[in-house]
């Protein structure tokens, strides 16, 4: 109490340090959990069949199996979607579920995030695919809100197919230097073979052939009905259509013949351009706009640092066309907006505590000292999270807001014994002092009966450990630093307060 000043103005510093570094502790939606199973999307060209993607998996199967036989306890592929599932696949696309045994009998990593770049690395040399590790949850959770399959969706938008590639190519590129970034990959949207015939006006010219024969040819590649069969009442259409295995050969259709006016037979190919080509697999449109998405997993740091940083390098370095636009999905989706409903539901919960306070002391003097204890918890709550290098999240923050309660609750049974004292006329530092000397065991007794329940959890390393541990790791942060600052700050503050509001209450009684 002889120093009050300096432990104010020190309690004061503190709460402003602890807001700068939780501008620094980064953000994430809530904290990967460990499934205990890893699957593995493989995206290969849109003109593989069913055969070769069947072999495709069959080869990851058994490369994986033999290179950790005492990590995965069973493995295998599923192979595209039917078309009426609500999750249509093509067969270029398979997922192979990797069942992990217990992690206490793991020799190659000691970590699943360091048993997936394990995973990689045995993957990589496999030509001829792409492969994005998530798993069955996170996976199902990110498409149906965002419709990816990673952590990290980057929307491109725009009208024309070819400058969405190219644009998706380069922030491609800008992602992968980006620290954190993994199995960053563009949307496929190309691989499928096209047969393309051009007419070349001024041959059908000189041939005296008409565009009308020529396009009347080329429809006939799908089938030109040319008779009718009857059996009794019922019919059936009888059409002629090349044979399937010709129909992607340019060569075989270069071929064909048309008829001129003379009637001579021209070879379509002396008549228009006739090659293959790789032409779109998918379009993808959003909101009624054409859109390509670069996805990527995030690893070794939070989400909210890496889409600042990719969105600073993306605006600076990706040089989009007038028209275009980008939108970042996924998690960081998920962030925001939690990050919108937290910024409504934590100034109301706040408000409900001072408004209880208020109602229990009838005075805003007293109700603004025993509230000093939430920002006390929440500098505690912060420390803790940097110190165990834990960025915020959904569960830290409920972690905030239940702190917030228990650090009200010590202060509350230090602040009505001095309120007594005071009232029954007891000198204010006299007060103070022996308010503080007696409630010492109860306070010590309610911060530690909520920070004993909840040091399991800070330690737990079992199923779903991953988003209790941030919960925990607040709470018990932030009683350490409440019960210690409402030992030392509240006693301050009532000694300043204290005497003001002994003299107001002596005018209202004159």
């Amino acid at each position: 109490l002889r120093r009050r000043g300096w432990v104010v103005v020190l309690a004061a510093l503190l709460v402003a340090n602890g807001a700068v570094l939780a501008r620094g502790l980064g953000a994430e939606f809530v904290p990967r959990l460990s499934e205990g199973t890893v699957v593995v999307n493989t995206v290969r060209l849109a003109s593989v069949d069913l055969d070769e993607s069947v072999r495709y998996g069959t080869q990851i199967e058994r490369a994986l199996l033999a290179a950790f036989p005492d990590e995965i306890l069973r493995i295998w592929t599923r192979t595209g979607t039917a078309e009426v599932a609500t999750d249509p696949m093509g067969v270029e696309l398979s997922d192979v579920f990797v069942t992990l045994r217990p992690r206490a009998r793991w020799r190659r990593a000691r970590s699943q995030d360091e048993l997936v770049r394990a995973m990689q690395a045995a993957l990589r040399d496999m030509p001829g695919m792409r492969t994005v590790f998530t798993q069955p949850i996170e996976m199902r959770v990110n498409e149906m809100v965002a419709g990816i399959r990673a952590d990290l969706g980057i929307k491109i938008f725009g009208d024309d197919l070819e400058e969405l590639r190219a644009a998706a190519r380069r922030v491609d590129a800008i992602v992968r230097t980006i620290p954190g970034s993994a199995d960053v990959s563009v949307e496929q949207v190309t691989g499928l073979p096209v047969l393309r015939i051009e007419l070349d006006q001024a041959a059908a010219s000189r041939f005296g052939i008409p565009a009308e024969a020529v396009l009347a040819t080329v429809a006939a590649l799908a089938g030109v009905e040319v008779a009718e069969l009857r059996e009794g009442q019922r019919r059936f259409p009888v059409a002629v259509r090349i044979e399937p295995a010709r129909a992607m050969d340019s060569d075989a259709i270069g071929a064909l013949l048309v008829a001129a006016p003379d009637g001579a037979q021209v070879p379509l190919s002396q008549l228009a351009r006739v090659r293959t080509e790789s032409g779109p697999s998918t379009i993808q449109r959003e909101w009624a706009r054409r859109r390509i998405t670069v996805q990527a997993n995030v690893r070794g740091r939070d989400i909210a640092s890496f889409v600042a940083e990719a969105r600073r390098r993306i605006v600076a370095e990706a040089r989009l066309a007038p028209g275009y636009s980008v939108t970042y999905g996924g998690q960081f989706e998920h962030l925001e907006r939690a990050r919108h409903r937290l910024l409504f539901v934590v100034p109301l919960a706040l408000l409900l505590v001072f408004s209880l306070l208020y109602l229990t002391y009838g005075r805003v003097l007293d109700a603004l000292r025993v509230f000093t204890g939430v920002p006390f918890a929440a500098l505690g709550g912060v420390v803790a999270l940097w110190l165990r290098a834990m960025p915020f999240s959904i569960s830290a923050a409920v972690g905030f807001i239940a702190v917030s309660g228990v650090a009200v609750l010590g202060d509350m049974v230090l602040a009505s014994t001095i309120r007594r004292s005071l009232d029954a006329g007891v000198e204010p530092r006299e007060a103070i002092r022996a308010a503080a000397l007696e409630r010492l065991r109860p306070v010590l007794m309610t911060a530690l009966v909520a920070g004993l329940g909840f040091l399991p959890m800070a330690l737990s390393r079992g199923i779903g450990a991953e988003v209790q541990r941030p919960l925990a790791t607040v709470v018990l942060g932030g009683l350490v630093s409440s019960t210690l600052l409402t030992l030392v700050v509240l006693p301050a503050l009532y000694s300043f307060l204290a005497r003001p509001q002994v003299v107001v209450d002596e005018l209202a009684a004159d």
